[in-house]
């Protein structure tokens, strides 16, 4: 057996132990292989996706999360989330994650109850609590000390391993860009506000556009603009770089057009955690 199949065993273990499960639901890769997963050891009747609905999820990613969670036959609740209200959210230090995970199972864990669920599962994975070791993912502190359970971690699956996994299952998920929360493009310190995280919302939405029309799958490109004041700077995919020039205008406009007064391209390409590692400078 290899060491993948293994640990599908292992999580196949753990979640029919748990009984009954409410799988915090964001429509990405992780959670969304959770979910599956869920499914398959409990039946459909024993679990429910919760995807918390405020202005840190992109709307674009809600009608693909409920059509993932309705091919499972998986009932589907969208509680709405209030992170705007905890000052530690706003105030958008290098702790801010741990201040949206908190809001996040503080509304999961009574409306699991509710359900009649034994459990909120999140679709934590081992290579995220490896970062966590080095400070990097405090939201994991927050829904640890909530009693949420991590049945991916716990079974040692790490990213690419829930790839793997999910391709052999056919989820449309498999190969999906990650997707963090839109308050994750703002430059740590400016305060996190609906005008900010919808200016990076409309910009992303144009950018995807300008990518799509000029024949690219838009919806697989890893994007990200963040938002560093009134500048904005446009992360994609390496293999996309360099535009040519008159396309690369048209991202620079899209860009402005939604409220930034100055951006660029970042030659570097597109960075997962890049705020991190400017804050840990």
């Amino acid at each position: 057996m290899s060491d993948l199949d293994q640990r599908l065993s292992a999580l196949e273990a753990d979640l029919k132990s748990r009984g009954s499960v409410l799988v915090a639901f964001s429509g990405g890769a992780d959670s969304a292989f959770l979910l599956a997963a869920a499914t398959r050891a409990l039946t459909s009747a024993n679990v429910a996706a919760a995807t918390g609905y405020s202005h840190s999820l992109p709307i674009a990613e809600r009608d693909p999360a409920a059509e993932f969670a309705r091919s499972l036959g998986v009932r589907l609740v969208t509680p709405q989330t209030h992170e705007m209200k905890r000052e530690g959210y706003r105030a958008n230090g290098t702790d801010r994650c741990f201040f949206c995970k908190a809001e996040l199972l503080d509304t999961l864990i009574p409306l699991a109850g509710e359900l009649g669920l034994a459990h909120v599962a999140t679709g934590t994975n081992a290579d995220d609590a490896v970062e966590g070791l080095h400070g990097l993912r405090p939201g994991i502190r927050a829904a640890a000390e909530r009693g949420a359970i991590t049945p991916l971690k716990d079974a040692g699956l790490t990213k690419a391993q829930i790839r793997e996994a999910s391709r052999r299952w056919e989820l449309p998920t498999w190969d999906k860009p990650a997707a963090a929360c839109l308050s994750s493009r703002i430059a740590y310190g400016l305060e996190v506000t609906p005008r900010r995280l919808a200016r990076v919302e409309r910009a992303e939405q144009g950018v995807r556009r300008v990518l799509a029309a000029r024949g690219h799958d838009a919806a697989r490109v890893d994007l990200r603009v963040r938002d560093h004041g009134e500048k904005a700077t446009v992360e994609l995919s390496a293999t996309l770089l360099p535009l040519e020039p008159h396309h690369a205008d048209e991202v620079l406009k899209t860009v402005t057009d939604a409220g930034f007064t100055a951006v660029e391209i970042d030659p570097r390409g597109f960075r997962s955690g890049s705020m991190n590692q400017k804050a840990a400078k």
